[in-house]
């Protein structure tokens, strides 16, 4: 071989040696800064949503039929979790349990769709060089701090740390592809320059955005090629507006196997990105013109620094561009709403059956939101306490009747079957959210559920008993005398009305229940005993046939046992448990 053939093939192996090490260094940059990212917008995103626990609670609340007000709180909610995936899903669990009606949850998803944009204008801020030091000062905080609030503060933080950090790295990384010229060739055949460009980079956005499950981390990896000029203004315009529609894949995929309702929000939330983006597609180029006025001429415009051409106007028009096109796309739809209410019942028909297979409102998919999650979990241990007010009226109607009502007697037994069922529901659900990462405030007040759900289903389980005694007696063909009877009727009012002092106070949070209802519950068992004394009295003179003696012992035992798991519910409600 001649000498300038081996020249040749040594600096040919060398310059592919080459190429393959900037290869690789390019795939371990960008993976790793795009997995810090993500890390760190998880981390953001849990964070505040603990600092803010009681205002998510608060803002849901607001919701009501008012299309308005609806969106708003969809902004204000994404912009706090951090996540219009997480706010279109958690809308999907609370319409898929009924807590939401359908044009509520429309308004918060379009609400949802502006939030998000925040994500865009947090990266705008020239704070990338500073991401490391704020995640590891946020870090130690969040290590050795002993209160919740600064420890969940400092994870919010980090997480910023992390996304500006993560940004950085995938910065540089997209910088190593204009060393790569078949690479960077490959990229510029993604052009925004005709309509089909912009569908084809459109399509692209949608995809990446389906594949890595988040438009926040796909918007990253735009702005970081943006930014180094590997794709043009234009063609992360597209991109971005393809994310629109990759990110519907979530609530989608969290529709599957929900009620028909929960369905026809993840429909809406598709459509109305999928007909948002193919409007502004068709006025594409006056859109672009439009945004580049607003920064007072062409974005792309390169500066150098430190020898590197950089794009430094590009990351704000990207923002600008999710954003004005979110907020436009919203205004528009926003006056028709009802009539998109009518079309998705109409093409979305209900069923023939009942959907809801649980007894509760709960559903694993608020989960996402553990402070939501909690405040839901609650309302059903309300919904128990009052089953058992309730199951304490027709008691004593039934007690009161000399031919019992058979209607009635069911009713009881059966709400006493619904609160076991809703005490297991309960019990997995608070189970399942204890899994996760939560607040020690949230934490404890899960604890304290279960423990309430558990004395409510045993209050549940002695009223029943007590019915199950009478009517045992009846058949029999004995009744409890007269006296016994009054006795019984006046010990299950007072009952009644020490359980709804506590079940007001539970509701109202009151701490100072039991000091309240500390003279109703020792007069309750001042009366247990006097009755149980006086039927022994009774018994000695021997005028009170066997099966009534053991009845009625066993009922006053029944009564003695509500009052004290009434009394541990006010334990709990008052924080002594």
């Amino acid at each position: 071989m001649r000498a300038s053939e081996q020249v040749l093939n040594f600096f040919s192996l060398k310059w592919c040696n080459l190429e393959l090490s900037t290869l690789v260094t390019l795939v371990c940059e960008l993976v790793g800064g795009l997995g810090i990212f993500l890390l760190g917008m998880k981390n953001m995103s849990e964070g505040m949503q603990a600092v803010a626990g009681k205002s998510l609670r608060s803002l849901i609340n607001l919701v009501t039929t008012r299309r308005l007000l609806a969106t708003v709180v969809g902004v204000i909610v994404t912009v706090v979790v951090q996540s219009s995936s997480i706010t279109t899903v958690m809308v999907i669990g609370f319409v898929n349990s009924g807590v939401m009606g359908l044009s509520q949850a429309l308004g918060v998803i379009m609400g949802a769709n502006i939030g998000t944009t925040i994500t865009g204008w947090i990266l705008v801020l020239k704070i990338g060089k500073y991401g490391l030091p704020l995640l590891g000062v946020s870090a130690f905080v969040y290590l050795f701090s002993k209160r919740d609030r600064w420890r969940f503060l400092a994870m919010s933080l980090m997480g910023a740390g992390m996304v500006f950090f993560g940004l950085e790295i995938m910065k540089d990384a997209c910088g190593i592809i204009k060393d790569l010229p078949d690479f960077e060739a490959w990229f510029q055949r993604f052009q925004a320059d005709s309509y089909f460009g912009v569908l084809k980079c459109a399509l692209v956005g949608c995809v990446l955005t389906t594949l890595v499950q988040s438009s926040s981390a796909t918007l990253g990896i735009t702005i970081s090629l943006a930014s180094q000029g590997v794709i043009s203004f234009e063609t992360a315009a597209a991109l971005v507006l393809g994310e629109n529609i990759g990110t519907t894949i979530t609530a989608f995929l969290a529709s599957l196997g929900a009620t028909t309702n929960a369905r026809r929000a993840a429909y809406f939330h598709v459509v109305f990105n999928l007909v948002g983006v193919f409007w502004i597609t068709l006025i594409f180029h006056w859109y672009i013109g439009l945004i580049q006025w607003m920064f007072g001429g062409n974005v792309s415009e390169a500066v150098v620094v430190k020898g590197l051409e950089t794009f430094p106007r590009t990351t704000a028009a990207i923002a600008a561009t999710h954003s004005v096109f979110n907020i436009v796309n919203t205004l528009m739809f926003l006056p028709f709403l009802p009539y998109f209410v009518q079309v998705l019942e109409k093409l979305v028909p209900d069923k023939e059956f009942k959907e809801k297979a649980r007894l509760t409102d709960l559903d694993l998919r608020i989960l996402e939101t553990p402070a939501l999650a909690i405040s839901q979990s609650r309302k059903e241990i309300e919904r128990m306490s009052d089953g058992c007010s309730k199951m304490m009226d027709w008691l004593l109607e039934l007690m009161q009747q000399d031919d019992p009502d058979k209607a009635l007697a069911d009713r009881l037994k059966h709400r006493e079957r619904v609160l076991d069922s809703i005490q297991d529901e309960v019990s997995e659900f608070i189970t399942n959210l204890l899994a996760e990462n939560v607040q020690f405030a949230v934490a404890e007040e899960a604890r304290q559920q279960l423990r309430l759900a558990d004395e409510y289903e045993s209050v549940s389980d002695y009223i029943a008993n007590l019915d199950k005694f009478d009517r045992k007696l009846r058949r029999d063909g004995y009744r409890f005398t007269e006296e016994q009877r009054e006795g019984l009727r006046d010990l299950n009012r007072k009952i009644a009305d020490y359980i709804n002092e506590i079940n007001e106070a539970l509701e109202l949070k009151n701490r100072n229940v039991l000091i309240k209802t500390q003279a109703m519950s020792q007069r309750i068992r001042s009366d247990v005993k006097q009755l149980r004394r006086k039927h022994l009295q009774d018994l000695s003179n021997g005028t009170i046939a066997p099966l009534v003696n053991v009845a009625f012992l066993a009922s006053l035992n029944a009564y003695s046992r509500v009052r004290d798991h009434a009394h541990n519910i006010a334990e709990v409600v008052s924080g002594e448990k």
